[in-house]
């Protein structure tokens, strides 16, 4: 038995055969005809990881393909609960796979490569989405990044309700841009809506077989290279710059343009590249730049590559128009994007962390130098962020409460309890949000931050 608990035109969903969340979330929220899923992972929430997914022995099955089918035929279990098809009605699909590479000192030195493989993933996933498959990222997690221990995937998505005479399509790369290779669509068109896979500056090719020498062997694309045996050029700005033309071209091939991008995701490896990665973005979104949102810590499945940049547009057909929303009432946000766009019914938040206009750590989610022990900073980090998205919130005719999405991102788990059980959940009397929870490391691009939320709200009208 399942129940979509409905509050107003944004209702819970809570299927009745799979495991319920331990944590204060919804499986599922559905809005606007969009289904956003929280992040499944592989455990019965009650014992840790499920029996079906135990391997007594270890050489004897696969870990990755037995978890695959658990989470997907729960995320198929879900969308039955909302009225809709996986099969058929996933626009966007986000997947996580943990892995103890790279570590740290690897990040720092611009090594993002998980080496591992996920082909039993994208194998089992076919056996549950049809074609055109979404627009898909998946990232390499540290292997002690979600919140269950053993559990080496996680997974969410982002669907669209079928409506008459709307018909969702895939498109292909251009003749001019290298195909990728796991089977996803690099754009999906869904009525107004167009929604880019995450693109890394490589070829699908790079040195394999290759008897040319062009530096460090790797996956990248030749123009997306930076020649290692000089002292000019910068790898994060030559990666960018080429993610972003492979971008603006797969957005016209599906009717789209990176002007009319509302929310733009980017994954970085380290920190330090985030400003690299911002001059090239001032010089290609100079007005009304896009909602965005920087994590950092993120494994890339293309050897070599710094970055990966997903998007959601708005088709240059559709009669929606996109809204910079701005307010004094919280902090001016990291870089060259605003604190929110909104577009069509949705709003979509760039970086929350707690941050003061500065960009630096806010001095009210700090503890007193003198006093190290005394009080709860990622508990007063959470608030602070949740008192800027009401913010913003209102500023765009709607209210923290119409949150639909966030997927947090930690330094340490040691605060989820602490933010999500208390915090979060006391500002949600309601249906609370559908959630994915992560731990990436840190320091965070804001030096002190714990958490990183990336957010999608509900705000119909205007």
């Amino acid at each position: 038995m399942s129940t979509a608990e409905s509050t107003g035109e944004r209702q819970a969903v809570w299927p009745g055969d799979i495991p319920k969340p331990l944590a204060p979330y919804s499986p599922a929220i559905k809005a606007g005809g969009w289904l956003f899923v929280a992040g499944q992972l592989a455990s019965d929430f009650k014992t840790g990881i499920a029996e079906e997914c135990k391997q007594p022995n270890p050489n004897v099955g696969d870990a990755l393909r037995l978890q695959s089918d658990f989470v997907l035929k729960n995320l198929a279990a879900l969308h039955e609960a909302a009225g809709m098809d996986m099969r058929t009605d996933v626009v966007r699909i986000y997947q996580w796979f943990a892995s103890r590479y790279p570590g740290m000192e690897a990040f720092a030195e611009g090594d993002t490569w998980p080496r591992i493989s996920i082909t039993p993933y994208l194998e089992t996933r076919n056996l549950y989405i049809d074609e055109p498959r979404p627009a898909s990222t998946g990232m390499g997690i540290r292997e002690d990044g979600l919140l269950v221990r053993n559990t080496i995937l996680e997974v969410d998505m982002i669907s669209i309700e079928r409506q008459q005479g709307v018909e969702k399509q895939g498109f292909p790369s251009p003749e001019d841009v290298p195909s990728p290779l796991a089977g996803y669509s690099p754009a999906i068109r869904n009525g107004d809506w167009v929604f880019l896979a995450g693109e890394i500056p490589v070829d699908w090719q790079g040195d394999y077989l290759s008897d040319v020498h062009l530096g460090e062997p790797s996956g990248l694309a030749r123009e997306a290279r930076t020649n290692p045996y000089f002292w000019y050029g910068s790898p994060i700005e030559d990666q960018t710059e080429y993610v972003l033309q492979k971008l603006e071209k797969i957005a016209a091939a599906a009717g789209a343009s990176l002007d009319r991008c509302a929310k733009a995701t980017v994954y970085l490896g380290t920190p330090s590249d985030f400003e690299g990665m911002d001059r090239v973005w001032r010089r290609w979104f100079d007005d009304n730049p896009p909602a965005r949102v920087v994590i950092p810590y993120m494994g890339l499945g293309g050897k070599g590559s710094r970055i990966e940049i997903a998007m959601k547009l708005l088709a240059d057909d559709s009669d929606l128009s996109i809204e910079t929303i701005e307010t004094s009432d919280a902090p001016e946000p990291l870089g060259h994007e605003p604190q929110a766009v909104k577009a069509g019914d949705f709003l979509f938040f760039s970086t929350q962390m707690a941050f003061e206009s500065s960009g630096a750590l806010a001095e009210e989610t700090k503890r007193h130098p003198e006093f190290p022990w005394y009080g709860q900073p990622a508990k007063r980090q959470m608030h602070y962020m949740l008192d800027n998205v009401a913010a913003i919130s209102e500023a765009a005719g709607g209210s923290l409460e119409n949150l639909c999405r966030r997927q947090a991102f930690h330094d340490d788990f040691t605060w989820f309890a602490e933010t999500m059980e208390d915090e979060w959940a006391s500002h949600f009397p309601g249906d609370k949000p559908a959630s994915t929870t992560l731990r990436i490391g840190g320091p965070m691009v804001v030096p002190g931050a714990h958490i990183l939320l990336d957010l999608i709200g509900y705000a119909p009208g205007r």
